[in-house]
């Protein structure tokens, strides 16, 4: 068991088909990479798709660990684990949305206490709306990493999301344009999104990690950042992503 405590990360955003799911396992992957030992919690209780995009297997979710939970029944994390690598451990959605509702918030501070001395990396997808299981992942969170793209309604989803951060306190949230979901779209510059958020962009995923019939490769059952037939994999690319992994956990000691 690890004794030093792990940086938890929280991936959301406030509108669906930005890319973070995708954006949260290429983390993990980056992770994997600097020799980081990761769990991914999806939190997309509705409709979570981590476990789909890694074909797992594994038939118990967050839902049967909060289950077990309540009524007394959990004896130990890895019950409820999927291994995707020796690296990357996954804490799947529920299978049946209609079990995201009976799942008590509360529960997931402690779910957290339970593993953030167990990995390095703790990353929970969320869904787009700021719900309280939301609420609670953004307040247990070492870092927030908030992705957003060059869409009129989403840039204006983003504005209010930034000044909430704001208003209630947060400093350790990043702002991440994902310019990959629509890359020829270029309703605004740069400098026309950081005056509409009235905030910097911390990060941006380039339009070359644009790609096509994604689906292909995300049936693989394979974190895309190690399809080495992808343009993002090169040495350029991987620096990027190199650099947005270290920056979320900043004083954990990596490769």
């Amino acid at each position: 068991m690890k004794s030093a405590k792990g940086k938890i990360i929280t991936v959301t955003s406030t509108k669906g088909g930005v890319g973070k799911t995708i954006a949260t396992l290429n983390l993990a992957g980056t992770y994997e990479k600097l020799g980081l030992k990761t769990l991914v919690i999806d939190l997309d209780l509705y409709s979570g798709a981590v476990a789909t995009y890694l074909d797992s297997n594994n038939d118990k979710t967050i839902f049967n660990l909060v289950e077990d939970l309540t009524n007394n029944r959990y004896e130990k994390i890895e019950d409820y684990l999927f291994s995707y690598s020796d690296k990357i451990d996954i804490i799947a959605a529920p299978k049946d949305p209609r079990m995201a509702g009976k799942i008590d918030s509360k529960y997931i501070p402690l779910i957290l206490r339970n593993v953030v001395y167990r990995y390095d990396v703790i990353l929970i997808d969320t869904s787009h709306t700021l719900d309280e299981i939301n609420v609670i992942s953004l307040d247990n969170s070492d870092s927030i990493l908030y992705i957003f793209t060059n869409d009129t309604f989403d840039l204006k989803n983003t504005k209010s999301f930034i000044s909430i951060m704001k208003d209630v306190g947060y400093k350790n949230y990043y702002t991440v344009l994902n310019e990959s979901v629509f890359p020829n779209r270029s309703n605004y510059s740069l400098f026309d999104i950081r005056n509409i958020i009235k905030n910097n962009v911390d990060f941006t995923i380039s339009k070359s990690m644009y790609i096509r019939n994604i689906d292909k490769f995300i049936l693989d059952g394979k974190i895309l950042i190690f399809n080495k037939r992808l343009s993002f994999t090169d040495k350029k690319e991987w620096e990027k992503m190199k650099v947005l992994a270290k920056t979320l956990i900043k004083d954990k000691e990596v490769k």
